[in-house]
C-alpha cells in the first residue's frame, strides 16, 4: 500500500455546510446482489470474530500470566494496549479508507489480523506478546473503521437498517459465546489456541474480501492524508483514556488534563486545514449526526460499566462462581443478538430516532431496576433487568447507526463509521471512570470483604443512578436528532 503522506493531489475546497437534500449520501455504489451478500459476510466474520478473541483473550489473562509469571500491572496492559492501539488508528484509518478505498484498507486490517494473531499463538515472552497486542488493536481499527462504510457503500437506505442490524448482533454473538467457548479453549487447549482459531478464520475472510467482493469505494480520492493530525489525535486518545483510568490520582487528572488540551489543540487546527483528518462540518448543520453521535455516547457511558459491575455483585454478593455468573450475564448479548436485526428492519420502515429513543428508554428501565438489587435479591430481578438491558440495546444500536451513516456525504462514510466506534470507547472510557471514582470515594484500596459489601452496595447504586440519568439525556438526543430526509440512501 502506497506511503498516504506522499500521494498529494490538488485538493478541491468543499462545501463548509451540509444542508438536508437528497445528494446528501448519494446512491451506493452499483453492485450485484452476489457482491453485496460476500461484502456483508466478510465484515460479518470479522464483526464476530473480533469480540469472541478480545472476550477470549480477556479469559485467557490468568492462564498467560501463569505461564509467563506476569505481573498484574503487565497483565492488565495486555487487554488496555489492544483497547489504545485500536483508538488511535479508528480516524486515521477511517480517512485513509476514504482516500485509497474502503475494501483495500479493510482487507490490510484482515491480514494484519491474521498475522498479529499467528504471532501472538507464537510468542516466546510476555513482552513480545504485548507488542503483537498492540499490532493486533492497530489491525483492528482498519477493520472497525470501514465494515459499516462499507455496507453503508453497497445497500441501499431501505436495506441499511437490516444488514447493519445483522452486523450488529454479529458483534453481540461474539461477546456472548467469546467467554464461555473461550474458557473451554484455554481448558483443553491452552490459551494460544485462541489466537490460532483466529488466523484461518482472518484468512478465509480475505480470501472473501478479495475474490467475492467486486467493488472499491474511494469517495475523497483528491484529499490529502493529515499526518501531523493523525499524530496529534493518537496523542490526546492515549492521554485520555490513561487519565480516566487513573483516576482519581493526582497524575490521574494531570494526564486526563494533558489530554483535553491536546483534543482542543487537535480541534482547533482540524478547524484550519483544507482536507483534514476530521472535517467538523459534518457536525455543523446536520443535527441528525450530531445527536446520534451523543446518543451513542450516552448509551455507552451509561451501559459499559454494567457487565463489571454484576460481575462483581454476583460472585461477592450473590457467591456464584465465575462460570454461574457468566451463564446469567450471557442472557443479556443473547437477547441483543435476536433482536438487534429486527430493529435495523423495523428502523428501515420507520424512523429511526423512534426505535432508537425507545431502546434507549427500555436500557433506562433496565438500569433502573438494577438499582434495587441488595443483599438478598432474587436472581429472577437480576434476568428481567438484563433481558430487558438486552431489549433496549438490540432496539437502539442498530437504528442509531443506520441514522448516523445516513446523515453524512459518502466521502466521509469510514470516517463516520470511525466515529461510531470511537464514540462507543470514549463511552466505555467514561463508564469505568466512574467506576474507578465512585469505588476509590467509598471503598478505598480494600478488598470486597462481607464487612464492605453495604458500601459496595452504595457505589454501585450510585453509579447506576447516574447511568439512569445519562440514558435519559440520551433519549433527549435521540429524539432531539429529527427525521431522517426521505431521499437520503
Amino acid at each position: 500500500m502506497a506511503c498516504c503522506c506522499t500521494l498529494r493531489l490538488t485538493p478541491r475546497r468543499r462545501s463548509t455546510r451540509f444542508e438536508h437534500n437528497s445528494t446528501l449520501g448519494s446512491k451506493p455504489v452499483e453492485t450485484s446482489a452476489s457482491s453485496r451478500r460476500a461484502a456483508l459476510i466478510a465484515v460479518t466474520m470479522m464483526s464476530l470474530a473480533s469480540p469472541f478473541m478480545l472476550s477470549g483473550v480477556n479469559i485467557a489473562l490468568p492462564t498467560i500470566g501463569a505461564e509467563f509469571g506476569t505481573s498484574a500491572v503487565l497483565l492488565t496492559w495486555m487487554s488496555t494496549a489492544y483497547s489504545l492501539a485500536t483508538a488511535m488508528l479508528l480516524l486515521p484509518s477511517g480517512k485513509l479508507a476514504d482516500i485509497h478505498g474502503r475494501k483495500r484498507i479493510f482487507a490490510w486490517g484482515v491480514a494484519g489480523s491474521a498475522l498479529s494473531a499467528l504471532l501472538c499463538a507464537l510468542a516466546p515472552s510476555a513482552a513480545l506478546l504485548l507488542v503483537f497486542r498492540v499490532l493486533q488493536g492497530m489491525s483492528a481499527a482498519l477493520c472497525f473503521s470501514t465494515g459499516t462504510a462499507i455496507l453503508t457503500s453497497v445497500y441501499p437506505a431501505s436495506e441499511r437498517g437490516r444488514v447493519l442490524g445483522i452486523n450488529t448482533a454479529a458483534v453481540y454473538s461474539g461477546l456472548s459465546i467469546g467467554p464461555f467457548v473461550g474458557g473451554l479453549i484455554v481448558q483443553h487447549w491452552g490459551w494460544r489456541a485462541i489466537f490460532w482459531i483466529t488466523v484461518p478464520v482472518a484468512l478465509l475472510t480475505l480470501w472473501f474480501t478479495l475474490n467475492r467482493v467486486h467493488a472499491e469505494w474511494a469517495d475523497s480520492p483528491d484529499d490529502v492524508f493529515d499526518l501531523p493530525g493523525s499524530l496529534l489525535y493518537a496523542a490526546a486518545v492515549v492521554a485520555l483514556i490513561v487519565g480516566f483510568g487513573q483516576l482519581p490520582s493526582l497524575r490521574g487528572l494531570l494526564i486526563l488534563l494533558l489530554g483535553v488540551a491536546l483534543t482542543a489543540a487537535f480541534l482547533h487546527t482540524q478547524a484550519r486545514k483544507e482536507t483534514p483528518l476530521l472535517d467538523l462540518n459534518i457536525f455543523r448543520g446536520n443535527r441528525v449526526f450530531t445527536m446520534s453521535s451523543l446518543a451513542a455516547l450516552a448509551n455507552y457511558a451509561a451501559t459499559a460499566s454494567v457487565t463489571y459491575l454484576l460481575s462483581l455483585y454476583l460472585q461477592y454478593i450473590e457467591a456464584l462462581s465465575p462460570a454461574q455468573a457468566g451463564l446469567i450475564m450471557v442472557s443479556q448479548p443473547i437477547v441483543q443478538t435476536i433482536v438487534s436485526p429486527m430493529a435495523g428492519s423495523l428502523s428501515d420502515r420507520v424512523q429511526a430516532r423512534l426505535v432508537a429513543s425507545a431502546g434507549m428508554a427500555l436500557t433506562a428501565l433496565g438500569i433502573v431496576l438494577l438499582t434495587f438489587l441488595s443483599l438478598d435479591t432474587p436472581m429472577t430481578l437480576v434476568i428481567v433487568a438484563l433481558v430487558v438491558l438486552g431489549l433496549g440495546f438490540g432496539l437502539f444500536s442498530s437504528p442509531n447507526t443506520s441514522a448516523l451513516m445516513g446523515a453524512v456525504e459518502r466521502r466521509h462514510y469510514a470516517v463516520a463509521s470511525g466515529l461510531v466506534s470511537l464514540m462507543r470507547t470514549f463511552g466505555q472510557m467514561v463508564s469505568m471512570g466512574m467506576v474507578i471514582i465512585l469505588f476509590a470515594v467509598n471503598l478505598g484500596e480494600a478488598a470486597i470483604t462481607p464487612a464492605l459489601y453495604p458500601r459496595f452496595l452504595t457505589s454501585m447504586r450510585q453509579i447506576l443512578v447516574i447511568s439512569a440519568v445519562l440514558c435519559g439525556l440520551g433519549v433527549f438526543a435521540s429524539l432531539a436528532r429529527g427525521n431522517n430526509h426521505p431521499d437520503r440512501p
